[in-house]
């Protein structure tokens, strides 16, 4: 069975994001890099019956049959880190994750068949019985190929490598398929559930968006909700992370009250700013004049809006805004 250290569901290790690749010497052991896959992170249980769990703990074990197939390849008593991917056309197809995610029962092996998933495994929690979080990130990768050595797809282990002009590479020639970015992790790290010791640099780039509302006043608002043109009408697209104080100060003296009507309502549903923003339920808008400004933004998108918090930039107010309804 599965150490009884491990507790259930799993608890993984996370990652800070940093704007440049860390130094040669700033992780433990030397700096060792993979592709930031753009999917699902998974624990994926080898014992008695084989499991899979997402990681907030949500039991993902009866949407992915053709994953659960797969794992009986794996060592028993095993427990595996990795990440959950749907590739279509050649590229990495998030939406089609979610929706594979959301499916019910009753359809998972029709989607299956129709629009089947992948798991790159990329770390071993515990393997044949034996908990190997305190090894070093070097010993357990060891352990982790051996153990993949002979699965075949859809499973698969996610490349590493210790030289940096390769990650630099990878960095570039992988972003056409929808890789997000580097994970770079230290040879000699353990694996520490909930800490954030690795860290990811993703692909960043500038966006022109509108400016049609504010978390909080206008005078001091707390962050800008950003919106993107789409078949000419404008679409919330996404929301900025908390504003500097500098920021905040000088959008209060340049943002205005609508001067007619609004494409936004003042209230936004609860996921009304992104997968990440259900939790927080209905969101309470301040809308402003629209106006075109430019944020920074990775790579991550569904449906046209941005997964992840952006980083406002500037105010473009010399820029012309693009029609809309």
């Amino acid at each position: 069975m599965i150490p009884t250290s491990i507790r259930f569901p799993p608890q993984l290790a996370l990652a800070r994001a940093v704007e440049t690749l860390p130094g040669p010497d700033a992780m433990p052991g030397g700096r060792r890099f993979e592709p930031k896959w753009d999917g699902i992170r998974l624990a994926a249980v080898a014992d008695s019956a084989i499991s899979l769990w997402s990681r907030q703990g949500t039991d993902l074990t009866a949407a992915f049959p053709e994953i659960v197939e797969a794992c009986g390849q794996l060592p028993t008593q095993s427990l595996f880190d990795g990440e959950l991917v749907l590739w279509k056309d050649g590229r990495l197809a998030f939406e089609d994750l979610l929706r594979r995610m959301s499916s019910g029962v009753r359809s998972a092996r029709r989607l299956a068949r129709e629009m089947p998933a992948s798991l790159v495994l990329f770390d071993v929690l515990a393997i044949e019985g034996v908990d190997t979080r305190r090894l070093a990130f070097d010993e357990r990768r060891e352990l982790l190929t051996l153990a993949l050595d002979v699965v075949q797809p859809p499973l698969s282990l996610s490349p590493m490598t210790a030289d940096p002009e390769e990650a630099a590479a990878w960095f570039e020639d992988m972003a056409a398929a929808g890789i997000e970015g580097l994970m770079v992790k230290g040879g000699a790290q353990p694996y520490r559930p909930g800490e954030r010791d690795w860290v990811k640099v993703k692909r960043r780039e500038t966006v022109d968006v509108v400016v049609a509302a504010v978390i909080g006043s206008i005078e001091r608002p707390q962050s800008v909700v950003v919106g993107l043109v789409v078949d000419g009408k404008l679409r919330v697209a996404g929301r900025s992370a908390s504003l500097k104080p500098a920021q905040a100060t000088q959008l209060g003296r340049l943002l205005r009250p609508p001067s007619g009507k609004h494409p936004w309502p003042e209230v936004l549903p609860a996921g009304g700013l992104g997968r990440f923003s259900a939790r927080e339920g209905p969101v309470h808008l301040t809308l402003v004049e629209p106006v075109a400004a430019e944020v920074s933004a990775d790579s991550a998108r569904s449906r046209g809006s941005f997964r992840h918090s952006v980083r406002f930039l500037r105010l473009r107010s010399d820029a012309e805004l693009p029609a809309f309804e």
